[in-house]
């Protein structure tokens, strides 16, 4: 028999918590440890949607990549979002289980993954991590040719799942690009890193307005990457189907499955 306990004894192999920033919020969540899991959903985020997704398909547990209660509260009452996620999925036995930026910094994570789908080459983290392991946030490497950003921005229109905000680009389409800066999530905060600087387009997503605006003047000075930006749930939607290969393998007789419900939270974009 599998427990929740044999998942979280998984889940430290494949994401182990000391990957996690000190901010972060990873691992069990709701749930008890003795309880038998026969079936794992995999999802982004913890919402309504995935919790009743999961609760109707029988999963016994929910492993979502953003955690659900990363700041405080003072109440899981079922009068509000978070608590009627926590109670639905503790009324079904179903455990909530997440790995956020433990799976963001290993080789097969949202940044190596979205990396993998483009065919970057000889990817490296942006920033490494301290402890000489290998694994670090974002991934930096080079493509076997060049590619107009335009053309760039469009295989990533292609393959990420279409959202409301879809593909925004700062850089001419017709400029060649070929070293290429990832980060899976929000990214701003990597702008100045010496390998992002370096690169001729940074890939990320959740740019505000003054860091987007500082870095596309350097680029039009010669100086940064161009830069585009994604649905911060779309880049990191490619991480669940690897997720769910290394759990099978990692838990065989376990029934693992991706959620295909789109969580990311526009609905839809009126044109100007």
């Amino acid at each position: 028999m599998t427990t929740v306990a044999d998942v979280q004894v998984a889940v430290e192999r494949l994401w182990p918590r000391s990957g996690a920033e000190d901010w972060d919020a990873v691992g069990l969540v709701a749930g008890d440890p003795a309880d038998e899991v026969r079936r794992i959903l995999l999802a982004v985020d913890a919402v309504l949607d995935t919790a009743a997704e999961a609760v109707a398909t029988g999963a016994d547990l929910l492993l979502v990549h953003h955690p659900l209660l990363l700041r405080g509260v003072t109440s899981v009452a079922a009068t509000t979002a978070k608590g009627r996620i926590v109670t639905d999925l503790v009324r079904a036995r179903c455990a909530l289980l997440a790995a956020h930026t433990n799976a963001d910094v290993v080789e097969r994570g949202t940044s190596g993954e979205l990396a993998r789908l483009l065919g970057i080459e000889d990817a490296q983290p942006i920033v490494a991590a301290h402890d000489g392991s290998g694994d670090g946030l974002g991934r930096v490497g080079t493509l076997p040719r060049p590619v107009t950003l335009g053309r760039l921005a469009e295989a990533l229109a292609h393959a990420l799942p279409s959202t409301a905000s879809g593909i925004r680009v700062a850089g001419s389409f017709d400029r060649t690009v070929q070293r290429i800066a990832i980060c899976g999530g929000a990214g701003d905060s990597l702008l100045t890193e010496p390998a992002v600087v370096g690169a001729d387009v940074y890939v990320t997503s959740d740019l505000r307005h003054h860091p987007a605006s500082d870095a596309r003047e350097r680029h039009a000075l010669g100086a940064g990457p161009a830069l585009v930006d994604v649905s911060h749930w779309a880049s990191e939607w490619l991480w669940l189907d690897a997720a769910a290969e290394q759990l099978r393998a990692e838990l065989p007789g376990v029934e693992v499955a991706v959620s295909d419900l789109r969580t990311d939270p526009w609905d839809f974009q009126v044109p100007q």
